[in-house]
């Protein structure tokens, strides 16, 4: 097949994913609608975690930090200082850039568990700071966003983010943009460059290729993906807490991604979808619900060890991105 017909197939694959979840908007009951919309804000954040991860290589344990920026810079200025919901996205936004930036030049100085542990320090380092400014962020008891502040004015149409269809919508338009552009990037030559980093920095650098440079502009890629997850998340759903700065919040992004498929641009999303429903079904059955997620886990690593997509890919579909 040439480089045009796999391009096109890939695009109409992912218009077709967006179609569908536009489409879910006017038949979903009202619980699976809520359910969908924060899945969808969390594969989001997925995405940016399979960004560095996926295609660079770098396993962290510190993205609940980068979403947790987003979110805590979203949410504050909303908050305590009034400021309205697109100004207040802007922040979280500009935060995730802030501390990914930093992050990035200083952990990219390490590589492999280093890198891991690293990343994990600075993020408890996170959280620690969100407890310890507790008059600000009430800490783990967290901020609860005021209705009335999550108005949005669009020229004439005011948007109302507590409604249950505006805010599936707009989940769907924050991932249909994450989506589209991560695709962007790893068919880009930049993209090509991540790639061939995880499979052989030294050579890639003998190549001619700034392998540090081009790790940090993933390291700014993926904070930012999480942190526009992180601000969607306090603006959407209205709350704020510490909680998503712990290592929990860490760990989960890698489980989604590890399901669904790394390197593989809609695995996030299926691994996000997976794990959120199998425990949100089984908890609603006993109280021992994370033996049976534990035992989807381990079959699904046994038959799809690379991931659901990423298995379909290997098998059936090797033009999948």
């Amino acid at each position: 097949m040439t480089e045009g017909g796999t391009t096109a197939k890939v695009y109409v694959l992912h218009a077709a994913v967006v179609a569908l979840l536009v489409g879910l908007n006017f038949v979903l009951p009202e619980y699976h609608h809520a359910v969908l919309a924060r899945v969808l804000v969390l594969a989001v954040f997925a995405m940016g975690y399979n960004m560095l991860y996926g295609y660079v290589g770098l396993l962290s344990l510190g993205h609940a930090m980068f979403f947790a920026a987003g979110l805590y810079g979203a949410g504050l200025p909303l908050y305590h200082l009034g400021w309205g919901v697109p100004a207040a996205f802007g922040a979280g936004i500009a935060s995730g850039l802030v501390v990914s930036l930093a992050i990035g030049f200083l952990a990219l100085r390490t590589s492999g568990v280093a890198f891991m542990i690293v990343t994990m320090m600075f993020a408890q380092v996170f959280y620690l700071t969100t407890l310890y400014f507790g008059e600000w962020t009430r800490g783990d008891e967290g901020l609860v966003l005021p209705q009335q502040a999550r108005q949005m004015v669009v020229g004439d149409w005011q948007l109302d983010l507590t409604d249950p269809s505006t805010r599936y919508l707009l989940a769907v338009a924050l991932f249909t943009a994450a989506l589209f552009a991560t695709v962007a990037i790893v068919r880009s030559r930049h993209g090509r460059v991540l790639v061939a980093i995880r499979e052989n920095e030294e050579r890639t650098r003998m190549l001619g290729y700034d392998t540090f440079a081009n790790k940090l502009a993933a390291v700014v890629t993926s904070g930012l993906i999480c942190a526009a997850a992180g601000a969607a998340y306090a603006l959407l759903f209205g709350y704020v807490g510490s909680t998503f700065a712990s290592v929990q919040y860490s760990i989960l992004p890698l489980l989604w991604v590890l399901l669904g498929g790394a390197a593989t641009t809609l695995g996030p999303l299926l691994g996000t979808l997976f794990m959120y429903y199998v425990v949100d079904i089984t908890s609603g059955y006993t109280s021992a619900y994370m033996l049976i997620v534990g035992a989807a886990l381990i079959l699904l690593v046994l038959y799809f060890r690379k991931g659901v997509v990423g298995t379909i890919r290997d098998r059936w579909a090797r033009w999948l991105p």
